[in-house]
């Protein structure tokens, strides 16, 4: 009728919105973080949590972005911690 979108007023979708947009930035933090896998490693899994909120949102594409690079994230800190602490001193 009046073209306004009522659920952007429910604090709940915001949340959940707000949820997957840092779903991504811990993603992307994730993947910088990489090379120190501890690091890499509690970024990316604080971004797949962040990113399963995030899923409960209209901004479905966004969370599952982020969850998405958040696991390729995990996956690199831990490739990379295996090669770093299996080579022979």
């Amino acid at each position: 009728m009046d073209g306004f979108d009522y659920t952007e007023l429910d604090p709940e979708e915001r949340s959940n919105k707000y949820w997957a947009l840092f779903s991504v930035a811990f993603g992307i933090i994730s993947l910088c973080a990489a090379l120190l896998p501890i690091c890499g490693a509690a970024s990316s899994l604080l971004g797949f949590g962040l990113g399963m909120w995030g899923l409960r949102s209209t901004s479905r594409k966004v969370a599952i972005a982020g969850i998405s690079i958040s696991i390729i994230g995990l996956l690199i800190s831990i490739t990379y911690a295996y090669l770093q602490y299996t080579q022979p001193k």
